[in-house]
């Protein structure tokens, strides 16, 4: 995570340079494409269960990191990437957590609270996990999900190094959860597997495995485990939705067919971060909200009836 990358835009596929002018015009899209030339950013989140903003130690980690406030989140802070925080003694004992800044706007919008019942569906390495407990403050439970076995390993790890007390992790596919746990949640988040187009700045292999038929692939693949977590949404629960791509077919559009889809679902919030426009590499994440007196649990049977093997096909980018 700490060496930067830059690239030119001839190493970008002309398909998405296309995608990418259509969306933001051309004028914007060269400044947007200038920011593949900028350094990456790189940022930690404090843990709260152990330190906080406002502490002597905080304090002592400003110093140590040159840390800058993230805008979008209280704990988040940019840090110098000659710093390196992730070998400091201060990491391993959990008392940070190294995201990057653009990631930490959905469990922002989202605001789980304590007391509360909420889902992590696809949850390693545990950015979001951590951030959602930190939130929770110890009150309530929270399921963090990871369905591949490595890396739901990494995940625990995670929640034992910052010293989540509250959080049960699962390895399991989003159809098995929904039968079992239909309308059982207060917050759901679910930051969805995707082309990964926010990774291209500091993973270069990202570049290489993204086409337009990955994009199709992820977009499908999303709304299959979206449905899987409309089951599991309590009435009145809320649901955010995120990925680190830019295109529309995996964020507005795939939000736009699901309240088409469900017209018992709002949308609340809907936010993007754009890499020339904010300090980040780029993030979307839409706010869910499901109506307070509609208990219908007929989805989730039909979704638990589904093909496993179509709510869990491969492919894209998870961060």
């Amino acid at each position: 995570m700490e060496g930067a990358t830059t690239m030119s835009h001839p190493s970008l596929p002309a398909t998405y340079l296309e995608a990418v002018t259509a969306l933001l015009g051309p004028a914007e899209t060269e400044a947007f494409l200038a920011s593949y030339d900028a350094p990456r950013t790189y940022g930690l989140r404090l843990n709260t269960l152990k330190i906080t903003p406002s502490s002597p130690a905080a304090n002592q980690l400003a110093e140590l990191f040159a840390l800058r406030p993230v805008p979008w989140c209280g704990t988040g802070y940019y840090y110098e990437e000659s710093t390196r925080p992730g070998k400091h003694p201060y990491h391993a004992a959990g008392l940070y957590y190294i995201q990057e800044p653009s990631a930490m706007s959905a469990v922002e919008l989202l605001d789980p609270q304590p007391g509360q019942t909420v889902l992590d569906l696809a949850a390693a390495p545990g950015g979001k996990t951590t951030q959602i407990a930190a939130k929770m403050a110890g009150q309530g439970l929270l399921i963090s999900n990871e369905i591949h076995p490595q890396r739901a390993r990494i995940l625990a790890e995670n929640v034992e190094r910052l010293g989540i007390r509250n959080a049960v992790v699962t390895q399991a596919a989003p159809p098995a959860l929904s039968a079992r746990f239909p309308l059982a949640f207060d917050r759901i988040m679910l930051d969805a597997p995707c082309s990964g187009e926010g990774m291209f700045r500091k993973d270069p292999d990202a570049i290489s495995e993204w086409s337009p038929e990955a994009v199709e692939l992820c977009a499908a693949r999303q709304w299959d485990i979206l449905q899987d977590a409309v089951a599991m949404l309590k009435p009145g629960g809320r649901l955010a939705y995120s990925t680190c791509t830019f295109n529309r077919h995996e964020n507005e559009d795939t939000i736009a067919r699901l309240l088409a889809e469900y017209p018992f679902l709002r949308l609340i919030a809907e936010k993007r971060i754009w890499p020339h426009r904010e300090q980040g590499e780029g993030h979307y994440v839409a706010l869910i909200e499901r109506d307070h007196d509609e208990k219908t649990p007929a989805i989730s049977a039909a979704i638990a009836n589904r093909e496993g093997a179509d709510a869990v096909r491969r492919g894209g980018r998870e961060r």
